[in-house]
Formats: structure tokens, sequence, C-alpha cells
């Protein structure tokens, strides 16, 4: 019976899109401006659309043929029926979020630039409560759909009868006769986990497209128009400044959101499903273990959406002030997030040693955000330098760059290193193994668990760069552009600052999903055990079984599968370094951080140098465009942007799902286990080098643009951009993409836990 307690979660949910609505409404009454600002607005808005729509035409297909691809494997017993469906409604709602967030931020860049232009924290207000859709709509329809699943599942799939009974449906068994309220849990939690593999799916092909859409625009814009004709960012001469604006929607907003929603999903799911496992001694019962982290996130809903009201500033706020308004909001949240998890301890909805494991997350989160923000605000030491080289011009500025990028990992590194062993040992891993997974697993749960608004101070960074383009495309007063520029500023730190947190969750996540890996892996073994004559299956030295005791020979030992732990499949399929297999698949996994990465990356060169190509062919072809006499053609730079996108997105995000498959067919767990911890520790490390030194890139660039070592038009200032542009795909592509990949290849795994049991080369 579930707890009366777990209704708060659809609760939270529904209340998470109420404010998103309300929010919404109180974006679209603020004033839009002059004739002109509207004008450009709807330029942008109907190139996002556009591109999101020819975005999901493609992904739909993708969709269609994974989705036939899960059902023949259901169909012949090894996938889980719910499969198919449970991919639709993570790919779905990940792409609804993405949509929803985009449509609102195309709405809001010309209201929050009029806003703007009366005081700094008017515009702060809309940009940020604009961002605040973004943040609700994700963990809004993210929990509802875990919530919805979960009870479906509960009271209309596994009921009293059919547990006793077994229960098919087309052929397909959907519960075993003789299903125990144990295994019902187990079994709920391992389906519900399938729907993250849509999510992860939908998220890269919205962060590696969006990031490809971006950067291409923002690179030619940049390359050509800054640098080359020497006008400044954001001008209406510009051919691609259209398309530039674009960009920041459908990735920095669009694509951000799907990629967000699939890991708030993936840390809930990963962490229930390891609560499902966890032994009565852990001092937790079974189903308080598995809607725990529903609990705690449906909490943090109610709790970001008061920390959006806390966030203010006055009209003489410095960048350093904006950012201490914004923490107020992120960092309160934070702070009541752990009374909430104390009071679940004191009463014993979760143990104390659980509780020291999420704060362990949180801090871990807080020391990697705040080294972000240290090794890119132009405020520290590491970006001044950065922009104290570009008097030697744009190489020393590309070299200090890498080499800050770096330098930046070792805090991140060290912080999550700490940040697991603490989980894992204040949950009790050290006297229970499968407590302290699940205690790594909560700790993820509690860094993410005030996504709402964390999102928000994210989502708001793309909607003020949105609204300083329409103040200089609109020649609205200097002093609007430099309030939207702080306001810019602030975004950059903030999104660099939440793409390192981003990280540090997927890290603890993936991790979760290794060990919930292990329990699919469980599950797949007792079925084929179950069809096996003689009643068991033998894993190097280990004899699996269900009822029936096997005989045993020297140097082998008889293990149930269903009391059996983590360990004793480590044991069985030799998941040590010493096994080549195991050692190959980490190879391969690390390995794929960097192949993949070099194929966003090169991505983004091929469509920004057609750009390039377009944007000089319109100043040389079109007469009066360096006048303001004649007007660029937009809608050309757009479609370039579009169909570059498009077409480059399509071979990384099916590498990405192709590895997992090949490697679990070929090398089996061992080689899976290989790949995902390569996987993770190689895409953690890449991913916080990426993102840090494309932030600090940029925000050398702003250093100088604000009268620094010559300011604007400036050689050096010249340099930074040309440093700038070689971060773009770093920080906006490559970078968060990694994200996605690092938990997409863990979601695939999973899901074909089944395929790799029962057909591996090595079993």
């Amino acid at each position: 019976m579930i707890s009366s307690i777990f209704w708060i979660v659809p609760v939270a949910a529904l209340t998470a899109l109420l404010f998103a609505w309300i929010f919404y409404r109180s974006m679209k009454v603020q004033e839009e401006g002059t004739e002109r600002m509207k004008e450009i607005a709807a330029y942008v808005r109907e190139g996002a659309m556009a591109y999101l729509r020819r975005q999901y035409s493609v992904v739909t297909k993708v969709f269609i043929i994974l989705v036939i691809l899960l059902a023949v494997l259901a169909y012949f017993g090894i996938q889980n029926p719910f499969v198919p469906i449970a991919f639709l409604t993570g790919g779905f709602f990940s792409g609804l979020c993405g949509y929803l967030g985009m449509k609102t931020a195309t709405f809001a860049s010309n209201r929050t630039a009029w806003a703007a232009s009366k005081s700094l924290n008017k515009g702060l207000k809309v940009a940020l409560r604009s961002g605040a859709v973004m943040g609700l709509v994700v963990v809004g329809f993210g929990l509802l759909d875990i919530a919805l699943w979960f009870l479906i599942l509960n009271y209309l799939v596994f009921t009293p009868e059919h547990m006793e009974t077994g229960f098919k449906f087309l052929g397909l068994t959907l519960v075993h006769p003789g299903t125990t309220e144990h295994i019902k849990l187990i079994e709920i939690t391992a389906v519900m986990l399938t729907f993250g593999m849509g999510a992860s799916t939908q998220a890269l092909f919205a962060r590696v497209g969006g990031g490809i859409f971006t950067k291409a625009a923002d690179v030619g814009a940049d390359l050509v128009g800054k640098v080359e004709a020497g006008i400044p960012e954001d001008d209406p001469r510009n051919p691609a400044t259209i398309a530039d604006n674009v960009g920041d929607n459908v990735g920095d907003v669009a694509g951000m959101g799907a990629d967000l929603y699939e890991s708030y999903a993936g840390s809930i799911l990963a962490t229930a499903a390891l609560g499902a496992a966890l032994p009565l001694a852990s001092g937790m019962t079974q189903i308080q273990a598995v809607i725990a982290p529903m609990i705690v996130s449906a909490i943090g809903i109610f709790l970001s959406i008061a920390g959006v009201y806390f966030i203010r500033t006055k009209e003489s706020a410095t960048p350093q002030a904006l950012l201490r308004a914004l923490l107020l909001g992120t960092g309160g949240s934070s702070a009541l997030i752990l009374v909430v998890l104390a009071i679940m301890a004191a009463t014993g909805m979760i143990t104390w040693g659980v509780f020291g494991s999420t704060v362990a997350g949180l801090l871990a989160g807080v020391i990697i955000g705040q080294s972000t923000e240290y090794f890119t605000s132009d405020a520290n030491k590491p970006t001044k330098g950065i922009a104290k080289q570009a008097q030697q011009g744009p190489a020393t500025v590309i070299i200090e760059g890498m080499a800050v990028g770096m330098q930046s990992t070792w805090i991140p590194v060290v912080t999550i290193v700490a940040g697991i062993i603490a989980a894992f040992g204040f949950a009790g891993g050290f006297r229970d193994f499968a407590i302290g997974v699940y205690g790594i697993g909560f700790a993820a749960v509690g860094m993410l668990s005030t996504l709402g608004i964390t999102l928000a101070t994210d989502a708001f960074g793309p909607i003020a760069d949105n609204a300083g383009g329409n103040a200089e495309m609109s020649e609205l007063p200097k002093e609007v552009r430099e309030r939207t520029d702080a306001l810019d500023g602030l975004g950059n730190t903030t999104a660099a600052t939440g793409k390192g947190f981003a990280i540090g969750s997927a890290a603890l996540t993936a991790l979760a999903l290794m060990a919930a890996y292990m329990e699919e892996v469980r599950l797949w073994l007792g079925r084929v055990i179950d069809k096996a004559p003689d009643g068991f299956k033998q894993i190097g030295d280990t004899l699996f079984y269900n009822s029936t005791v096997p005989a045993v020979q020297e140097g082998q030992k008889a293990v149930n599968i269903t009391t059996a732990t983590i360990r004793d499949f480590a044991g069985a399929y030799d998941l040590s370094l010493f096994n080549p297999i195991l050692l190959g698949g980490v190879f391969i996994g690390a390995m794929m951080a960097f192949l993949f990465s070099s194929m966003s990356m090169k991505a983004v060169g091929r469509a920004a140098g057609k750009m390039v190509d377009e944007v000089r062919r319109q100043f040389r072809e079109i007469p009066g465009i360096m006048d303001g006499k004649a007007k660029p053609d937009y809608a050309r730079c757009v479609a370039i942007s579009t169909a570059g996108a498009q077409s480059e997105m399509l071979l990384p995000s099916m590498i990405a799902i192709a590895v997992p498959l090949l490697v679990g067919v070929f090398f089996g767990v061992p080689g899976v286990i290989g790949l995902l911890a390569g996987g993770m520790s190689s895409g953690f490390v890449l991913a916080s080098m990426l993102n840090n030194a494309g932030g600090a890139w940029d925000n050398a660039k702003k250093f100088i643009e604000r009268g620094n070592y010559g300011g604007k038009k400036s050689e050096p200032h010249k340099a930074t951009v040309v440093g700038d542009t070689v971060g773009d795909p770093f920080k906006d592509t490559s970078g968060p993409a990694l994200n996605i990949l690092i938990k997409l290849m863990s979601m695939v795994s999973v899901v074909l836990a089944g395929l790799t049991v029962a057909f591996s080369i090595f079993a």
C-alpha cells in the first residue's frame, strides 16, 4: 500500500505547472516595447519555432525506429513489455519541456529589454520569472511523469489478483504469477527507470542539434561581423544576428530544458530502483526507500517557488551584487531542503546516514559550482589572466584559456571523489554496500531537488542575452544595453555554475545507474534461470539459482538470485581491472567522451563555415548593408544554421545509443560496467574542462568590452573574440552534451540489460 505522504508528489508536480503558467502569464502582460522591438522578437520566435519543428520531425523518425526495435525485443521476451511506451513518454515530456521553455523565452526577450529601459531590477524580474517557467515545467512534468507511472503500475497492473495469478496482455507477460510485495516494487521501479532512456535520447538530440545551431550562428556573426567588419555585437547590419538570437533559444533554452529534465528524472528513478532492492536491515522499509527521493524532490519544488520571490536587486547593483541576489534564492532553497531532510530523518522516513549523504552531495554541488564561478567570472584572476594575454594576440588567449580549463578540473574531481566516498560512508556503505550506493543516489537527488530555481537562474541568461540583442537592433538608449549586458554577464556566470552543478549531479547519477544496472541484471538473470532445465545459471564459478540449490563442485559456490548482492555479481562476472574485457570497456568508455566531443565540435565547425561564407557573401553582394540602407537576408542565415544542425546531429547521437548496445552484445556485463566507468570518469573531467574554458573565454571578452585593455574594437578585444569563438562549442555544445552522453549510455545499458544477459558472447 502506498503511504499517504506519497500524494505530495503529484500535488507538487501540479503546483509547479500552475506557477509556471502564472509566471508565463505575468510575463505576457508586460509591455512589448516599440514596433521595431516587436518585429525583431517575431523574427527570432519564427526562426526558433521553425527549427524545433524540423528537429522534432527528425527525432520522431528516430523514435519510431527505436520503439519498433524495443517492441520486437519485448515480443521475444528479452525486453520489458512496458519499455516501448515508457520510452515514448520520457521522450515526449522531455521535448515538451524544451518547447514550452523556448516559447516563453522568445516572448520574454523584448519584454525584458523594455523592462530594463525602466530599471535594472525590473529587467531582472522579467528575465528571471520567464526563466522560472523553464525550471518549473522541467520539475513539474518530470515528477508528474514519475508519479503517474508509479500509480498506474501500482494500482492497475500489479494488483493483488494479478500478483497471485499473473497478468498477460497481447501475449506479453506483464506480471508473473506469485509476485511478492518485495518483487513488485523492484519490478515497478525497473519499469519506471526505462523511461529515462527516452528522456536521455530526446535530450541528446536537443543539446547536440541546438548546440550546433547556436554556435554556427554565433561563430559566423562574431568572426565576420565583429572581427572582420568591426561592427558591434547584435548589430542589425549583421546577417547572422537573428540566427544567433534564435540559437540562444534552441540551444541554451530548449536544449538545456530537455537536458536537465532527464538529469532530474534519472536521479530520482535510479535512487528509487536502488531503494526497492535494499534489505530490511537498512533501517528503512522498502516503500520508504522507494518514495523518499520522490518526496524530497516534491518538497524541493515548493522551496524553489519560494526562492524565486526572494530574488531582487537595487538599480545601482554591481555584477557581484546581482550574483549575491541570485545566490540568496538558490542558496536559501538549498538550505531549507536540509531542514526538510532533517525532519524526514527524525520521523524515520530516511536514516540519518542518508541525510548525511545528501548533505555531502549538496556540499559537493556548491563547491563545484563555486569553483566554476571562480574560474569563469571576470572578477577573478583566471579570467582576468586570459584578458591580459589578449594584448599578445589570439594565440596566447587560446593557450591561456585551455590552461585555465585544464587547471579548473582539479577542484571538481577532488570534490566529487570526496562527495562519493562521504555519501557512501555516511549512509553506512562500509557496513552494507547496498545502503551506501543508495546514499550516493540520494546525494544526486538532494543536489537536484531545488532544480526549479537553479534552472531559472540558468535560463534567464539566454533571455537577457536576447534582450541585449533586441535593444541593440532597436537602437534603444545606451544605458539599456548596459543593463542587459550586466544581466547577460551574470547569466554567463550562473550558466557556467549551473553546468558545473549539472556535471556533478551527472557523475553521482551515473554511479547510481551503474548499481541500478546490476539490479536489472539480477531481474533478467532470474528469468533466464526460470527457463533453464536444470534450474540454475553458471556465471564464472558462481551458480545462481531461484529455489532448488544446485550441486556444487570444488571451487564453486551457489547463490540465491533473490538475495545475491552486488558483490556476488562482481565476483561472478569478475568485475575487476584484471579482467581484460572490463578493462577494454573502460578504454572504450574513455574514448567515447573524446570521440563524441570531437564529432560535435567538427559539426559546429562545418556548419559555422557555411555561415561565415553566407555572411561574407551578403556583405559583398548586397549593397547598402554597412550603411544601414539595405536589409540583410536574416532568413537565409537561419535556414543555413537549421539545415546544418539537422544534418550534423544525427550521427553523434546514434553512436551514443549504438555503442552500449554493441559493447553489451560482444563483451557482456563486464564490458558494459567498464564502458560506463570509463565514460563517467573521462566524461566528467572533460566536460568540466570544456565548460570552464568556454565560460572563461566568454567573460574575458566581456571584461575587455567594459573598457579594459583598450575596450571594444581594440586588438585585444579582437583576440578575445577569437577565444570566445573557440570556446563557444566547448561550453554550449560538447561540454553540456557530455552530461547526457554519460547518462544515456547508462540508460541504454539498463534498458538493454535483458539482451546483454541472454545473448552476450562473453557471459
